[in-house]
């Protein structure tokens, strides 16, 4: 994906706007936003639809060439490898298993499909469902966005997470998996989950797709939505704390 750094700079200057006020508009750091500018820094798609927003245009106009020939997201992908093996979107949607307007509704970017979908999808393009997620669905990669996003240089992540630095620069290039406890740590520095790093997308959709409507409700109960936001701020010893008091609750209820 190659975005026109020079064409966001005209934007903002057309618009009247520094640095700053669009820094602000599209809650970017400033030095961020300046590199990108510079063409130094590579951002993400949904930064790509901040700046846009911030300067009410088309995100195709931020990126150079046309945005479906860019890899911008799995539905484009997947149009790009159907059209190398001239498959039409009914030969495809009959090969995944999936109706016709869902793979057209997938491909334009209007829906985002589970991740079994993704894999009889993959499965009928013959490739891994990785090559249709690109380098976005990665761990590094997330870990990246997020840290450039934020402004922050590895050494600064690494201060604030207790790290080093050279550390988060073999995750980011996939050279190696951190364990959970660098996790839990990278993951409170950024204000996300730990499951936000490790989880395939599309795979929260298809764990409530699997739910049964009773408990899809009542995961949805203020009380279960309380005791679900506790648990995400546990470290190892006081989730086991947890599952062992349950467990001696529920043999309770037995006897």
């Amino acid at each position: 994906m190659i975005v026109r750094g020079d064409q966001i700079r005209a934007l903002r200057e057309e618009r009247g706007h520094t640095l700053q006020d669009l820094a602000k508009r599209a809650n970017l750091s400033l030095s961020y936003l300046s590199e990108i500018e510079r063409g130094s820094k590579r951002p993400s798609l949904k930064t790509i639809e901040k700046l846009a927003a911030a300067l009410n245009v088309s995100k195709t106009q931020l990126i150079k060439g046309d945005i479906t020939d860019t890899g911008l997201s799995p539905g484009d992908r997947i149009r790009i490898m159907r059209a190398e093996k001239n498959l039409s979107l009914q030969d495809m949607a009959q090969r995944a298993g999936i109706s016709l307007s869902y793979l057209s509704d997938i491909e334009r970017g209007t829906v985002y499909p589970a991740l079994n979908t993704l894999k009889r999808i993959a499965g009928g393009l013959e490739v891994s469902v990785s090559s249709i997620m690109g380098s976005e669905g990665s761990l590094g990669h997330k870990l990246k966005v997020l840290r450039e996003e934020y402004g922050l240089t590895q050494a600064q992540l690494a201060n604030l997470a207790g790290v080093t630095a050279g550390l988060i620069g073999q995750i980011e290039h996939s050279k190696v998996q951190p364990s959970l406890k660098t996790l839990e740590k990278l993951a409170e520095v950024m204000g996300v989950s730990p499951c936000y790093f490790i989880m395939e997308p599309g795979a929260v959709d298809q764990i409530l797709n699997l739910m049964n409507p009773e408990l899809r409700e009542m995961l949805m109960h203020p009380n279960v939505q309380s005791v679900l936001n506790l648990v995400t701020n546990l470290n190892e010893k006081e989730l086991q704390f947890v599952l062992n008091f349950i467990q001696l609750f529920k043999r309770s209820e037995l006897n």
